[in-house]
């Protein structure tokens, strides 16, 4: 449901990123000339995206039942900078995201009610970061913070990264520590509220009641150019997450044929270990692949390859194929529509937490024309990605999304 959508957008949206690096050497500055104390504007980012999904593994009905859902995701980012009296570069980036989707899955929560509570909603996400630099030592480091809030949580989010570059520039550490204080409304399915239990619906006065999800990520990556043509990376990335870590509208069926709603440990440790290695044949083709080992202990166990080969067809066209594998071993927790046993302290039908594989592939065509794109000087860069992702479960997606850079 949306947790997987957020999870296929971040990874998709997340390759943006990754084609404008540099081929040869870790970024480096000059500050032998003046810099202007003034506020600068750097860069601004708009991107879009369409998301459409469909499957028969619905965790809201207990494992069967649509997953329909679409979604339409907007995040622009604004970049702005100025330059202390020593010399040091400060960074403003803000950022704002507004989601807007629609849950055929989420309206099954109260299939009585004329409008479930997330049936369709919007998810508004801006964010704040600032980073202090020195372009001469390559080193910075900086705070973010975040919130984020939809129909069922709120959350309040804060980071600290840290980058440091050896002194030939060839070798780069960097550290990031997230924080997400999350506040979830307990809405439970129809069959399982009692009289005085609401439904979190628009106009239902009854109280609904709230619990705590806290996150909380560190990433370590250090970055190595061996030579002019080959570049790797290490990353690791711990996580925890404490409190209400079930989503309590999701229904599960037992053997005995009663019914009850998720739950799941107040715990979760995860270990992700991933390696990055880009190759540059030449200057018109790069080879991108990524591994990563993923572990939690409810016992998911989790396999991801990664290549993408962006080919340059011209000083301002490229193209960017890609393809990713993950194969996963399910929690310990999961079973399918009425085949959990009574006796059992957790359980969960979410197939998203179960034994699976799957399969996202796409390209995407990037235009950085030398006058502009359209002929205007300022949009300097323009790229139209998609990609589709299938898993063993049947559930199959789309996403489509645009990118505009302006300078």
């Amino acid at each position: 449901m949306k947790k997987l959508y957020l999870y296929i957008a971040a990874l998709y949206l997340g390759m943006f990123g990754t084609y404008a690096q540099n081929a040869h050497q870790l970024p480096s500055g000059d500050t032998t000339h003046y810099q202007s104390r003034k506020l600068h504007f750097d860069e601004a980012n708009f991107v879009s995206a369409y998301y459409h999904q469909d499957g028969n593994n619905s965790a809201v009905t207990g494992g069967i039942g649509t997953e329909k859902l679409t979604d339409i995701a907007n995040t622009f980012d604004l970049q702005l900078s100025r330059y202390n009296k020593q010399g040091k570069k400060n960074t403003f980036l803000f950022e704002l995201g507004v989601d807007h989707y629609t849950s055929a899955s989420s309206d099954k929560i109260d299939p009585n009610s004329i409008s479930s509570a997330s049936m369709s909603d919007i998810r508004i996400y801006p964010s704040l970061n600032w980073t202090h630099s020195n372009e001469e030592t390559g080193n910075s480091y900086g705070f973010t913070g975040s919130y984020s809030q939809e129909y069922d949580y709120q959350s309040v989010g804060a980071g600290f990264n840290l980058s440091r570059l050896s002194k030939d520039k060839n070798r780069q550490f960097d550290f990031k520590l997230q924080a997400f204080l999350d506040t979830w409304t307990v809405i439970l399915p129809v069959e399982l509220r009692g009289t005085n239990n609401g439904s979190g619906s628009e106009g239902d006065s009854r109280s609904v009641g709230t619990e705590p999800r806290n996150s909380f990520n560190a990433s370590f990556g250090l970055s190595q150019v061996i030579n002019k043509s080959l570049q790797v990376e290490l990353i690791v990335e711990p996580a925890y997450q404490h409190g209400l870590l079930a989503t309590k509208y999701q229904r599960n069926y037992f053997t005995d044929g009663s019914l009850r709603a998720e739950t799941l440990p107040g715990n979760r440790y995860k270990l992700p270990i991933g390696a990055r290695l880009n190759y540059f044949l030449g200057d018109r083709f790069v080879i991108r692949t990524f591994y990563r080992y993923y572990m939690d202990n409810w016992g998911i166990r989790a396999h991801t390859a990664e290549l993408e080969v962006p080919i340059k067809l011209s000083s301002f066209i490229s193209i960017s194929p890609f393809y990713r594998y993950n194969d996963q071993k399910g929690t310990r927790y999961f079973a399918p529509y009425g085949q959990h046993e009574p006796a059992a302290q957790y359980f969960t039908s979410d197939y998203d937490l179960s034994t699976l594989n799957s399969s996202f592939y796409g390209t995407g065509i990037r235009f950085a024309p030398p006058k502009g794109v359209f002929g205007w000087q300022h949009l300097n860069m323009l790229e139209l990605r998609y990609g589709h992702y299938s898993r063993s479960t049947s559930l199959t997606s789309n996403i489509i999304s645009l990118n505009l850079k302006i300078k």
